[in-house]
């Protein structure tokens, strides 16, 4: 059974019609369900309007089951579903404004070595509703709503990958950025993959001028089939292209992500190496990132972030380190969520 979130506007409007309700309905519903409230929070709507719709399909998905504050700001939330799954969602504070981190799937496939999220597999999708119920949630919590928005950036960097599960999150994409919900505009939303280079292309034909980050992780072919497993279907020289198409279709500046691992590839002859794969006549981006240690996986973060960005820059490079935040709420993607299933056995 789908959840009442699921739909986009002028599906929700053919619902309400179907159910003999006149069209203003629709407005009225839309409006209460992306200001982040359940079927009974949405006072302007009867009783028995209420009972149709959940006879038919399911409620607002989701609630904020817990949350941390970290010392520099940052707030993580603990999103708990119907179905009792849980997923992690990261605000962060901007001079800006707000960026919210949110997940597309419960667990994931990837199994990246470095990664916490995919610990435990995949457990299952989240439908468009389930995601689109992250951002909701935290814009109420800051005390906006559908007509008064406070998150201003949104980066799908959560557990799972998103074009695992394409459809769902296409759709989020497309009704997050509505003017009848958040009206997030797409070139504030940067998407993550690991690269399924398939799903990249196809991206780049739905006229969503989002930014395109590709978890890059390696210099070269060999190394990335080391620490992310799925490099071994999506091969390095051919994602590279893809990134090169991507910009070709969109316009849009490409970002690398780049978690610099002690030994692994963080020297300064894999920095150079990096330079001479990526470059080429598109805009790209390289994004190092210090590694957020997951003690299961026994990886070292690497002390060499400022010289590796350095020199990739002397390489005429564009490169940045991102700013760490959130370690003391355990921040990084899925290290909470493992940890609340260990201590509350969920």
């Amino acid at each position: 059974m789908q959840t009442i979130l699921d739909f986009n506007f002028e599906k929700l409007k053919e619902i309400i019609l179907s159910l003999n309700e006149p069209s203003y309905r629709s407005k009225q519903l839309f409006e209460g369900l992306h200001s982040g409230k359940k079927l009974e929070e949405i006072s302007n709507i009867s009783k028995a309007f209420k009972e149709k719709l959940l006879s038919k399909y399911l409620d607002f998905p989701a609630e904020i089951y817990k949350k941390l504050e970290s010392k520099d700001g940052t707030k993580k939330y603990v999103f708990k579903y119907l179905d009792g799954n849980i997923v992690e969602g990261v605000l962060m504070k901007y001079k800006y404004g707000y960026t919210l981190c949110v997940s597309t799937q419960v667990g994931c496939r990837m199994n990246c070595s470095f990664c916490a999220s995919g610990l435990n597999g995949l457990i299952r999708n989240l439908s468009c509703g389930e995601i689109l119920a992250e951002v909701l949630l935290v814009n109420r919590d800051l005390g906006g709503s559908v007509k008064d928005r406070k998150i201003t950036n949104l980066v799908l960097m959560g557990s799972g990958e998103p074009l695992d599960n394409y459809a769902e999150v296409v759709n989020f994409l497309k009704i997050i950025s509505s003017p009848e919900s958040l009206n997030i505009s797409p070139r504030n939303i940067s998407l993550s993959t690991c690269g399924l280079i398939d799903k990249i292309d196809r991206l780049s034909k739905e006229n969503l001028p989002i930014t395109l980050t590709i978890s890059l992780h390696a210099p070269n072919g060999q190394i990335r089939e080391k620490i992310m497993p799925v490099a071994k279907a999506y091969k390095y020289d051919e994602l590279i292209k893809c990134a090169k198409r991507y910009f070709k279709n969109t316009g849009r500046r490409v970002v690398y992500e780049y978690a610099l691992i002690a030994g692994v590839n963080d020297s300064l002859k894999n920095a150079e190496e990096l330079a001479r794969n990526l470059k080429g006549d598109y805009s790209f981006h390289v994004n190092i990132i210090p590694l957020n240690e997951v003690k299961e996986r026994g990886l070292k973060s690497s002390k060499n972030a400022y010289t590796f960005m350095n020199a990739l820059e002397k390489l005429g490079v564009s490169a940045t380190v991102r700013r760490t935040m959130g370690e003391d709420i355990e921040g990084a993607c899925g290290q909470l969520r493992n940890k609340i299933l260990k201590d509350e056995n969920l």
